[in-house]
């Protein structure tokens, strides 16, 4: 039996035993596809016969709002005044919007396991789909520290409580413990749960936008006027008439730009499980109504904390509180409070299972040692979800407990200072793989030309306007991190920009290390026993 038939095959049995007839004509119509578009990888033949299809339109959307709707980043936003709201909406015109459209497209050429991965192995090959499929991997590791930093800081504001840095430290691996535990449990199961709380997280979203208006209504004034529409101090146009690259401007607003690019990551990241979703039309949707939410929730808590927080509140991020606790007294304030708590708790559960997912298709394609494609007895890829919480467990510990019992000076800040250096160059590391984003596309339109006119959701010119556009505020996304240091009373710019430099270099400079001795490594070891099984049922 060939390739085509042996993962039509294994795909179909797997879905005659968790889906509808339509589900298996689906399955079975991108099997046959699949074939006719080259080389394919050993994750885009089995993937499919481990894990389960479960995933539909609604979950899909929790996923990409857990991923991307970091509401935490609206305190660093609205302390600039009515220009956040206006980089708000750049941002989203040329970045937010051009990554959903390249994703959707990619999302149905290749709808299988992996998202940035494969499709960077269509277009470039092995090595770079490694490269990219890293990059695309390891802020979602990082990342889990700044969700249980998140906690940490609401916590904090709710009791009244300081904590040292151990404990901190503490409140962390909490999080990432328990992110792992649920993250390994049945998947539906798991994921029910995140929808719950991603309910709670709007209502949350909306009680703080509801106590921008109470505050008006109460006869409050705006701590913040929005008369001014000019490019001076306080106007929706502040600073954007300066030189973007001019390091020394005071005036300059266009760091905010960069920040807002980089609190619009992840566009991709639901799609590291397409293998998992139940019906394509789930891709589209995702990405139609799920940057529909980020968009409202965004703009609409940005604009509530200037009209009721005081501007120099901007980077506590506890200020989306202010606000509740000001017009609705302190049991609501307990209350969103709470629930930004467990939604920052889940938001790690839904890191953990989807960037598990990298991990998962690199041990099947034998570019990391098979055993962390083993799944457990709920068909969810444990090994790899084990993998993560380790690393982020090391990354806490030696940043909040060690080295500030070591080094000398301020143990809270040298914990900071180590922690926004590493947030920091995972984010550059994660611009890096949405530069891979938009120039995959526009090889893949034209390496696969017949697939992409049976496939294609718009015209080859949008895609060549969003890649281009996209790859240049990733890159200036990029740009930003590196000259402008995330607490100015911690770093000097040059001090901040060769300590990023340093970590993001190392990180990369790892890659072809772990390719070679990955691959090497890898072709020693049987697949896991899931894989042969799935092979097995389709000879």
């Amino acid at each position: 039996m060939g390739w085509a038939g042996f993962k039509s095959s294994v795909i179909i049995r797997s879905q005659l035993k968790t889906g509808g007839k339509d589900q298996v004509a689906q399955v079975a119509d991108d099997a046959a596809r699949a074939s006719t578009v080259g080389a394919e990888l050993t994750s885009e033949r089995v993937a499919g016969g481990i894990l389960p299809r479960v995933l539909n339109s609604f979950d899909m959307v929790a996923i990409f709002v857990a991923i991307v709707l970091f509401i935490s980043n609206v305190p660093g936003f609205y302390g600039n005044g009515p220009v956040s709201i206006t980089w708000l909406l750049i941002g989203f015109v040329t970045f937010l919007v051009p990554g959903a459209i390249v994703t959707g497209q990619l999302g149905f050429l290749f709808p299988g396991e992996g998202s940035i991965y494969l499709w960077t192995h269509k277009a470039f090959g092995p090595f770079l789909s490694f490269f990219a499929g890293f990059a695309a991997w390891w802020p979602g590791v990082l990342v889990m520290l700044s969700t249980g930093s998140v906690v940490a800081a609401l916590l904090q504001y709710l009791t009244g409580w300081t904590f040292a840095p151990w404990a901190q430290g503490l409140v962390l691996l909490a999080v990432i413990l328990i992110a792992a535990l649920i993250s390994s449990l049945r998947f539906r199961l798991t994921q029910n749960a995140v929808n719950v709380i991603f309910v709670l997280y709007g209502l949350a979203i909306l009680v703080v936008g509801l106590s921008g208006v109470l505050w008006l209504v109460q006869g409050h004034h705006s701590f913040t006027d929005f008369s001014k529409f000019s490019t001076a101090p306080g106007g929706w146009f502040q600073g954007i008439n300066t030189n973007p690259l001019d390091l020394g401007s005071s005036t300059s607003t266009w760091s905010l730009y960069g920040f807002v690019i980089l609190a619009l990551l992840g566009i991709e990241v639901p799609l590291n499980m397409g293998v998992e979703i139940v019906h394509r039309k789930a891709i589209t949707r995702y990405l139609l109504w799920g940057s529909v939410v980020v968009m409202v929730a965004y703009l609409l808590d940005n604009w509530a904390l200037l009209v009721a927080a005081d501007p120099k509140q901007g980077g506590n991020l506890a200020a989306l509180l202010i606000p509740v606790d000001s017009t609705m007294g302190p049991v609501l304030k307990w209350l969103v409070g709470l629930i930004f708590i467990g939604f920052f708790v889940f938001i790690t559960v839904v890191y953990s299972y989807s960037f598990a997912r990298l991990l998962f298709v690199s041990g099947l394609d034998r570019r990391m040692p098979p055993i962390v494609s083993r799944v457990n007895r709920n068909r969810v890829p444990y090994v790899a979800i084990v993998i993560q919480a380790v690393l982020a467990g090391v990354i806490t510990v030696i940043t909040f407990m060690i080295f500030p019992a070591f080094a000398g000076g301020s143990a809270a800040d040298l914990s900071s200072r180590v922690y926004l250096v590493f947030q920091a160059a995972i984010t550059v590391i994660w611009c890096v793989s949405m530069v891979f984003l938009f120039v995959d596309i526009l090889y893949i339109i034209r390496k696969f030309s017949d697939v992409f006119e049976e496939r294609k959701i718009a015209h080859p010119w949008v895609f060549w306007v969003c890649s281009v556009i996209g790859a240049i505020s990733s890159l200036f996304g990029m740009w930003t991190v590196f000259t402008n240091p995330f607490s100015s009373q911690l770093f000097s710019k040059a001090d901040w920009w060769h300590a990023v430099l340093a970590v993001a270099v190392l990180s990369l400079a790892v890659v072809p290390v772990l390719y070679v001795v990955g691959t090497r490594s890898a072709q020693r070891g049987p697949l896991p026993p899931e894989a042969e099984a799935a092979a097995a049922a389709g000879r």
